[in-house]
Parts: structure tokens; C-alpha cells; sequence
């Protein structure tokens, strides 16, 4: 029974509760709220049932694009990939697959604007990155090319088609995205079959086409060749079996021979004024550059300025004065290189060569080194920086394959020979070596530590001995060549003896390894400071560089090995490389790859190198305007626009320079030229477009026009003294292709001579002294070949071949 009501309540029925007319109002509002949730459960459903017919329709639409797409009817195709995306906009694939037919049709902002709707879609999908990476890449837009590619391996790491995408990109990048490196257009994607070859990755057939291309490392004090042969690099060696050679030139007065190598090193402290080396420090400059100046006073040799302010050396050839180019003293060891690997390979048909340089040659000194190259009858494919080429060696080595098949790896390559240094930063990963940052001396080297140690050894003669040899020219020069021998003992030991022959007398004087260090202190110090520049630029820490590559003989030092080790934070530093090899060995692997050799080797890597120095021209109030960074990727083309300073200006003065510091005063000038016939008008008024086109050898070209007459100036930059003219190295060549022949047959004429003592010396004594005294009433200059073999033949010998 229920209870009595309580006073102030009211009586209710069974089950009903008793509401306020708000809740009376919001009882009514959940009715109608049940009402519309049951219309939307209905509208729900009607959409549900629509995207599902639309999808249908859309699969319809995409089979037929497909069909479409098979058979190469574009236009069919984009048409079909409309419908679906009509039917159903939120399937990123349908946007994929038009955009991959508008691409075949050359619709590029098209196909550009669906890959790019396709990523906003699914942001997760790598392949979409692949689509966008094409279609960007066939809009010209390489940068943003690389760029998406790079965004869908974050994604898929192991997608061996963007993988194949982003390689090929960068390759057109490097080769200046010429039509012929294009993408191939991919199938249109299915969520449901994967498009044939979409993911397979084809390993070449090793193919090796024609003569190979010769890898020169051309040195300050050695080069070095090589070549890719049978799958692999061959560093070849000379008739005595050394696989560097000193980068010497002389000629004997006497004989009137030219000498290169170990030959010219040898005789040198005896032909001081005719004995050349340690061109390359003064290639491509002008004589009254300060470091010229210097290297003037040092060099044994005399070096005068040329009619244009080049340097040039004077020689004595055949009792006739002679002015070289040092091109042209450059040429000479090139050729000897040509002809030490003609000899090693039996072949007479090598005229193709990739030379090294330090990476922070400018452009002139760049150019000095390919007319020394076309002086020494080669075509040079390609001048590439020496720390970028020992990262080819690196890369084909065990370790450096080992570490591409992972993460891919930061390396430092540090570079220190005998006359220049250069750091370099890479990436490598899957076969692609892309440098971040570079930076050198191209006057710090094993030479400078020589110099340093020499000086003191000629204090401590004049100090402990009273021999003062300061003014001799040829005593200085044994002095240094026992220093240099000294130096490698050091390597090894921690005190040796420089032993030097003056005068009849033999002089021994202490010299510890601490002493070597404290003495070039300075210059240890330098190379550090380069290491840590380079980094910075490559905006990676220390402890972020996998792997320290050394590189010229002067990293045996101790000293520089623990300066690394410590400042890099690493145990070991890598040395499975030849530190005297690994530059020829790359440049060699370089070659085979720009020759088209289609070997595993060399078509899984891929280089991608940087301009070491700013480039830009000069603005008002001397300002230095860049317009191209260091550390640029090259090729490369940027531009800028200019204007006029004055009223009604007709004519404008290019000024281009390299450089870091903002007054062009303080950097150093490539070159200038003239652009006339700009618009007359108030200043500031005519715009003039000036383009910088920067080539894989690191040669700039400059272009300036006039955005309204269309009048146009350019120039290739010739360097800071004017280069070498078609006609001299014409001449040049003519010269050293009659040097190669005088060689040829003054060793010819020296085997015959030497096949002749032989036969002396086993003969009787009689015919001994008949055959030498007939020799020694001869001079080579004097010999002929024919003389020769008629004597041989006289005696009942035939010439050897």
C-alpha cells in the first residue's frame, strides 16, 4: 500500500513523476530529437548506400583508366580517372593514377597538381611522394624533385622505386637535366596489384665499352694513375715498378733530354735552374697574386711574369732560353701518365681522362688544368675535387660498401698531400655521394712542413757545424730531400738523423718527433680549424661523422692522427683506403662511370658534388652581391637582378668574383666584361638579368641581358689571369707531342746503347774496348738510331725490339 502524501506534495499517479515546464520542454525537444535522429539514421544510411554505389562506379571508371592507360590512350585515361575521382574525391589513388596520364600527355602543372592533391590526401603513402617527384621532376623542377623523393623514403626506406627515382634525379641534376634523363612514367597505381617492374630493381649486365678512360690524380709532388679494367680499378706503375710518380719536369742541358719523374727528382740538386716542380701551386693565378710572389722566392727555379701577368717559368732547352706556361710543365706529367698507362696496358688509343684537383681550386685554376690536359693530347671528360674522389675509393671498399647497405653513412674525407689540403663532408647512402660541405688550403702540405724543418736544419748547420748554406740554391735543395727522408722516418720513430753530403763531408743532425711537431705547430693547427669550418657548413656535430677517411701521404703523421682522433671523438680512423692511391682510384671509377661502362661497380654510384667558394659580382660601393653560395650542388644555374646606378646608362661593368667577405676588395677576382645597349632611362629603371651557369667541372659561365632590349653580353670566366688562347695550346700540343717523340726515341736510342754495353762486357777484351771506346766518343745528342743497330749489326746482333 502506498503511503499518505506528506504535507506540500502532490498526489501522482502510479509511474508518472512529476516535471517543470522546462522539463516538460526539453521532454518534447528529446521527442524531436529521436524524431530527427531517426531522418538522420535514414539520410546516414542514403549517404552510406550513395558512397558505396559511388565507389563501385568509381572502380568501374578506374579499371576502364586503367585499360586506358595500358594501351597508351592518355586522354582516355584521364578521362576515365575523372569519373572515379567524380564518384569518389577522397581516393588518393585516383588522383595518382591521372596525374601519371596527364604527365604522358606533357600536362605538367596538371600532373604536378593531382600528385600534389594525391600527398595532401594520404601524407602516409610513400608512393604518392614517387608520383609527385616525377611530375615535378618533368616540370624542370629538379630541387623539389629530390625533395619528394627524399619524403617517401622517410616513409619506405626500402622502396627500391623511389630509391631508383631519387638516384636518377640527382643524376639529371648533376648532368644538367638534360630531355635524355627524363623519368619513365610509371603504370597507374592499384591498391590491390602492383604494377609490373614497379618494384624490381635490375642489376645491369657488366658491360665495358671502348678504351678505358684514365683516372690522373694529378699531384703537387706525386701523381698517380689509374684505370677501370675487367670489373675492377688498376693502379698502374711506371718502368721501375712505382705506382706514384714525382711530379717533375727538367732538361738536361747536355743532352738536351727532357726528364719527368723519378728521373727529373733525382738529378735535381744537380740542375737546380732547369729541374721543375711544385707547378701546381702556382697554375691559374697571376704573378702579382702575393702567394705567387712567395712561391717565387721559394722555388729554386726562376719564375717570371708573362705579357698578361701569368706566371711563367724560365727554362733552358737545347743552350736556348725558354719561357714555360706552367700549364705546360703540368701537361708534361700528364702525358707521362698517358704513357705509363699505354705502356702497363699495351694499348696507343688512351685519350680520355678525368684529372683531379683540390677542391678548392678556383675556376681559373680549374681551367689551367684542362688546357694542361688537351696540352698533353687528352679530352678531359671531367676535372672532380680529390677529397670527392677518394670518397669513390671509399665507397667501393669493403667497409664503405658495408656501410651503404645500411642507414647510410656521414663521412669526413681529410685530405692532406704534399702541397694542398682539403676537408669534405659526404653522405653516402645507396650508392648516391652527395657532399654537404668542403673546404681546404691550396698551399698547405707536406712541402710547407719540409720547408719549416729545412730552415732549421740550416740554422743548426750554421749554429753547431759553422756551415752556413743559405745561399746556395743547390746545397738547400740536399737539405731538403734529407728532410723529406728524415720526415718519414718520424713516422715510425720517435728520433732519426737528417744525413746530409756537403762539401765532401757527411753531417748527421738529431731531429726528434717532438721537435718535427713543435716546428709546425702552426700548421697542425690550421688543419683542425678547416675540419671544424667544414663541419659547421655541413651543420653536423663531431659526433655525428661515422667514418674519418685519411688521404696524402702527409696523414702518416702521428701527430695530425691524434689531433683527429681526438677532436673527432673516435677511436680509429679509417685507413683501409691506399692513402696514396685512393684519389687516382677514384678519379678511375669516375671515368668508367662517364664513359657509360654499364658494370654493378659503377652504376650504383652516383656523385653529387659542391662549389667550394661563393660566387658573385660586384654592386655598388664595391658590395659583393653572391649569386651562386659556397656549397652550392653543381651543376647549378641562379640568377639575379641588377639595376643602374645613374641616369640614361647605356653600358654596364661586370666584375665577377669568388669569395667569402662582403667586399670584393678582399676577394678574389675571375673576371669581367662589358654589356652595352642597356635601356636608356632614369636609374634604377632597366633591369638587367645576370645568370650564373656553373658546369660539373666547375667552370662558370656568365650571362648578362636586359630584361626590355633583350641585349645580351656573356663570357666563359677565364680566371684572374687571361687563360690560355685556342691557338696557344695549339701550339702547346705540337710542342709536347714533339717532346713525346724526342722522348720516345732518346729511349729508344738507349736501349740500343744499353744492349750494346752489354754486349761488351760479355765479349772479349779486345772487342770490350773496341765497342766502348766507340760508345764514349759519342754522345747521345750526337747518336742516331741507325748508328746504333748498324753497329749492332756490324758485331752479329739485331736490335732488340
Amino acid at each position: 500500500m502506498p503511503a499518505p502524501p506528506r504535507n506540500g506534495e502532490r498526489r501522482t499517479k502510479k509511474g508518472f513523476n512529476p516535471k517543470t515546464r522546462t522539463d516538460r520542454a526539453q521532454q518534447a525537444g528529446q521527442d524531436q530529437d529521436d524524431s530527427d535522429d531517426e531522418v538522420m539514421m535514414a539520410e546516414a544510411q542514403k549517404a552510406n548506400f550513395e558512397a558505396a554505389e559511388g565507389k563501385a562506379k568509381a572502380a568501374v571508371h578506374k579499371a576502364t583508366g586503367n585499360t586506358f592507360f595500358a594501351s597508351s590512350n592518355w586522354a582516355g585515361a584521364v578521362q576515365s580517372f575523372s569519373e572515379a575521382i567524380q564518384c569518389d574525391p577522397t581516393d588518393h589513388v585516383f588522383f595518382s593514377n591521372r596525374s601519371a596520364s596527364y604527365l604522358n600527355l606533357g600536362k605538367t602543372n596538371e600532373a604536378v597538381a593531382d600528385a600534389k592533391e594525391c600527398v595532401k590526401l594520404s601524407p602516409a603513402w610513400a608512393k604518392g611522394y614517387s608520383r609527385l617527384g616525377a611530375a615535378l621532376w618533368k616540370e624542370g623542377k629538379l630541387a623539389d624533385a629530390k625533395q619528394a623523393y627524399s619524403e617517401g623514403l622517410k616513409l619506405e626506406p626500402t622502396n627500391a622505386v623511389i630509391k631508383q627515382g631519387l638516384r636518377e634525379v640527382i643524376e639529371a641534376m648533376v648532368g644538367g637535366g638534360d630531355k635524355s634523363s627524363e623519368p619513365a612514367t610509371a603504370a597507374p597505381e592499384s591498391k590491390d596489384v602492383v604494377p609490373p617492374s614497379a618494384d624490381v630493381e635490375t642489376t645491369p649486365a657488366p658491360v665495358e665499352d671502348g678504351p678505358p678512360v684514365l683516372g690522373i690524380d694529378l699531384g703537387t709532388t706525386y701523381s698517380c694513375v689509374a684505370v677501370f679494367m675487367d670489373g675492377e680499378v688498376q693502379v698502374l706503375a711506371d718502368d721501375e715498378g712505382r705506382r706514384t710518380v714525382p711530379s717533375y719536369v727538367a732538361f738536361n742541358s747536355g743532352t738536351g733530354e727532357r726528364l719527368i719523374g723519378e728521373r727529373a727528382k733525382a738529378q735535381a740538386s744537380k740542375n737546380i735552374d732547369n729541374t721543375f716542380f711544385d707547378v701546381k701551386r702556382i697554375l691559374g693565378q697571376k704573378m702579382s697574386d702575393e702567394a705567387v710572389q712567395k712561391e717565387a722566392k721559394r722555388l729554386p727555379f726562376k719564375i717570371i711574369a708573362g705579357d698578361n701577368g701569368q706566371p711563367l717559368i724560365q727554362a733552358e732547352v737545347n743552350g736556348k732560353p725558354r719561357k714555360l706556361a706552367p700549364e705546360e710543365i703540368s701537361a708534361a706529367v700528364l702525358g707521362e701518365m698517358k704513357r705509363i698507362a699505354e705502356a702497363r696496358l699495351g694499348r696507343t688509343d688512351l685519350t680520355k681522362a678525368v684529372i683531379t684537383v683540390p677542391a678548392y681550386f678556383n675556376d681559373a685554376q680549374r681551367k689551367a688544368t684542362q688546357a694542361a690536359g688537351a696540352i698533353a693530347g687528352l679530352e678531359v671528360l671531367r676535372v672532380i675535387n680529390e677529397p670527392t674522389a677518394a670518397a669513390l675509393a671509399y665507397g667501393l671498399d669493403e667497409k664503405g660498401q658495408a656501410a651503404q647497405k645500411g642507414k647510410g653513412s656521414n663521412i669526413l674525407i681529410f685530405d692532406l698531400g704534399g702541397g694542398t689540403f682539403d676537408v669534405t663532408v659526404l653522405r653516402i647512402e645507396e650508392g648516391i655521394f652527395e657532399v654537404k660541405a668542403t673546404g681546404g688550403d691550396t698551399r698547405l702540405g707536406g712541402e710547407d712542413f719540409d720547408a719549416t724543418v729545412a730552415t732549421h736544419i740550416i740554422a743548426e748547420l750554421k749554429k753547431v757545424h759553422k756551415l752556413d748554406v743559405s745561399g746556395d740554391a743547390q746545397k738547400k735543395s740536399r737539405v731538403k730531400a734529407a728532410v723529406e727522408k728524415a720526415k718519414r722516418a718520424l713516422s715510425s720513430n720517435e728520433v732519426t738523423k737528417v744525413e746530409i753530403a756537403l762539401d765532401g763531408e757527411e753531417y748527421a743532425i738529431d731531429l726528434t718527433r717532438a721537435k718535427f711537431e713543435a716546428l709546425n705547430a702552426e700548421f697542425f693547427d690550421r688543419t683542425l680549424a678547416t675540419v671544424k669550418k667544414v663541419l659547421n657548413d655541413s651543420k653536423l656535430k663531431p659526433t655525428e661523422i661515422d667514418e674519418v677517411v685519411l688521404v696524402g701521404g702527409s696523414t702518416r703523421i702521428p701527430k695530425i692522427q691524434s689531433m683527429l682522433r681526438e677532436y673527432m671523438q673516435v677511436e680509429t680512423l679509417c685507413k683501409s683506403v691506399n692513402p696514396d692511391e685512393a684519389v687516382a682510384y677514384g678519379a678511375a671509377v669516375q671515368g668508367a662511370i662517364l664513359s657509360g661502362c654499364r658494370h654493378p661497380a659503377c652504376s650504383a654510384l652516383l656523385l653529387v658534388d659542391v662549389t667550394p667558394l661563393s660566387l658573385g659580382i660586384e654592386t655598388q660601393g664595391s658590395n659583393m652581391s653572391i649569386i651562386i653560395p659556397r656549397n652550392s650542388q653543381i651543376p647549378c644555374t641562379r640568377s639575379s637582378i641588377f639595376t643602374t646606378t645613374e641616369d640614361y646608362q647605356t653600358g654596364l661593368e661586370v666584375k665577377v668574383f669568388e669569395g667569402e667577405r662582403p667586399c670584393t676588395n678582399s676577394n678574389h677576382l675571375l673576371g669581367d666584361f662589358h654589356v652595352s645597349g642597356i635601356e636608356r632611362a632614369k636609374r634604377e629603371v632597366p633591369q638587367i638579368q645576370v645568370m650564373f651557369a656553373l658546369d660539373a667541372n666547375g667552370v662558370l659561365n656568365v650571362t648578362a641581358s636586359d630584361l626590355t632590349t633583350k641585349v645580351t653580353a656573356s663570357c666563359q670566366i677565364g680566371g684572374a689571369c687571361k687563360g690560355l688562347s685556342k691557338e696557344e695550346i695549339e701550339k702547346m700540343l705540337s710542342e709536347a707531342a714533339q717532346y713525346a717523340a724526342e722522348d720516345e726515341l732518346f729511349r729508344r736510342k738507349l736501349e740500343l746503347k744499353n744492349q750494346l754495353e752489354h754486349i761488351a762486357y760479355a765479349s772479349s777484351e779486345a772487342d770490350r774496348d773496341e765497342i766502348l771506346v766507340w760508345l764514349e766518343g759519342r754522345g747521345m745528342a750526337d747518336m742516331t738510331v741507325e748508328q746504333l743497330e748498324a753497329k749492332l749489326k756490324v758485331l752479329g746482333y739485331e736490335p732488340k725490339a
